[in-house]
C-alpha cells in the first residue's frame, strides 16, 4: 500500500514487549495493531522487541515498522535511533522528538517556551525527596522518564511526612506541583487535533485505574465548556509541533474548573499512546469515524525515516 511519502508498504514488523516497565502494556498494543494491519490487508510480522532486534529485522527484511513499543527503549529515541540506521520506515515520532518527549523536565521547557501552561516542577535526588518536602504539598512525585502513571506518588496537603519511595524508584526522581481538576486528554493524528476526552475515575488515574477493567470512565467527547474544549485542542496541536512529533501524539492535561482557562495545565505528551481498541486515542478516532484498522493503516502510511 503507498504510504503518504509515497512509499509502498506491504510486509510490516510490529515491534511490541521489550524490556520496559510497560512491557505488557506494549504486548496489549502491539497483538491488536497486528491484526488490526492484517484486516487492512497488510503482511505483518510481530516482533518482541529484544537485544538481538537489528538482526531480527535484517532477517525479516519488512518495508516498515510499525512502533507499538511503551516506555524506556522503545518511545525515548533508542529503537527509532536503530531503525534509522537501518534505514527502515517506522511510525510515530522521530528520535529528537521522543527523547524530548520521555524526558519530563526538558519537555516542560520546551513547553514553556512554547507558552503552554505547566505545573512547576523540580529534578530531586530520591535520598532529598524522602527526607524532606521538596515542594510545599500537595506534590507529585515520578520517574523523569516512564509513562502509563509507573511509580507515581501523591503526597497530599495534610501530610505530615515526605513519601517512602518504593526500591524500583530511580536515584532521581520529578517532583511536580499536584494540578488540581479534571483529567482531560486530546489525540493529535498528523495535524488535526481529534477531540477531548474527560478520564473518570474514583481516585488518581494511576496504571492500576488505566489498566484495570472498571478502573476508569472515559467521557467522549468531554462534556466541557467549548472554549476549553478549543483550548486544549490547540494546546495539543502546539505541544505535539514543538516536541517535533509526527504521526499520532496523546497530550494529557488537567483543568480546574473554579480558575476556567487559567485552569488548564499540560501535564505530557505521549509519543506512542496505548493502541488497543478501547484505548484512548482509538476510541477519539472511532469518535471521527475512523475504524481502528484505518488507524492503524494511516499510521503505517504516514511512517518515514527521513523526518
Amino acid at each position: 500500500m503507498a504510504g503518504l511519502s509515497g512509499r509502498t508498504f506491504r510486509k510490516v514488523a510490529v515491534l511490541m514487549g521489550g524490556p520496559s516497565a510497560e512491557r505488557e502494556v506494549s504486548l496489549s498494543s502491539g497483538r491488536e495493531c497486528a491484526a488490526a494491519l492484517r484486516i487492512a490487508g497488510y503482511d505483518v510480522v510481530e516482533v518482541d522487541a529484544g537485544p538481538d532486534l537489528a538482526l531480527r529485522l535484517a532477517e525479516i527484511a519488512p518495508d516498515g515498522c510499525f512502533n507499538a513499543l511503551h516506555g524506556r527503549w522503545g518511545e525515548d529515541g533508542c529503537v527509532q535511533g536503530i531503525l534509522e540506521w537501518l534505514r527502515i520506515p517506522y511510525t510515530h515520532s522521530g528520535v529528537l522528538a521522543s527523547a524530548l518527549a520521555m524526558d519530563k523536565a526538558r519537555a516542560k521547557d520546551v513547553f514553556a517556551v512554547a507558552g503552554l501552561p505547566v505545573a512547576q516542577s523540580v529534578i530531586a535526588d530520591r535520598d532529598a525527596v524522602e527526607a524532606g518536602h521538596v515542594l510545599p504539598p500537595p506534590y507529585v512525585v515520578k520517574p523523569n522518564n516512564e509513562g502509563s502513571s509507573v511509580g507515581v506518588y501523591i503526597v497530599h496537603e495534610a501530610a505530615n511526612a515526605p513519601p517512602k519511595l518504593s526500591a524500583q524508584m530511580p536515584a532521581s526522581v520529578m517532583v511536580e506541583t499536584y494540578a488540581p481538576g479534571r483529567e482531560l486528554t486530546v489525540t493529535v493524528m498528523g495535524d488535526r487535533a481529534l477531540c477531548v476526552t474527560d478520564i473518570v475515575t474514583e481516585g488518581w488515574y494511576d496504571y492500576d485505574a488505566k489498566y484495570r477493567p472498571g478502573g476508569s470512565r472515559h467521557v467522549v467527547p468531554a462534556d466541557l465548556p467549548e472554549a476549553i474544549t478549543q483550548t486544549l485542542m490547540d494546546y495539543a496541536i502546539r505541544a505535539h509541533a514543538a516536541l517535533g512529533c509526527r504521526g499520532v501524539s496523546r497530550s494529557d492535561f488537567r483543568w480546574d474548573e473554579a480558575r476556567g482557562l487559567d485552569g488548564v495545565v499540560l501535564l505530557e505528551v505521549n509519543t506512542q499512546p496505548g493502541m488497543t481498541p478501547t484505548s484512548l486515542s482509538p476510541e477519539q478516532a472511532a469518535q471521527c469515524g475512523i475504524s481502528f484498522p484505518d488507524l492503524c493503516d494511516w499510521i503505517v502510511r504516514d511512517a518515514s525515516c527521513d523526518r
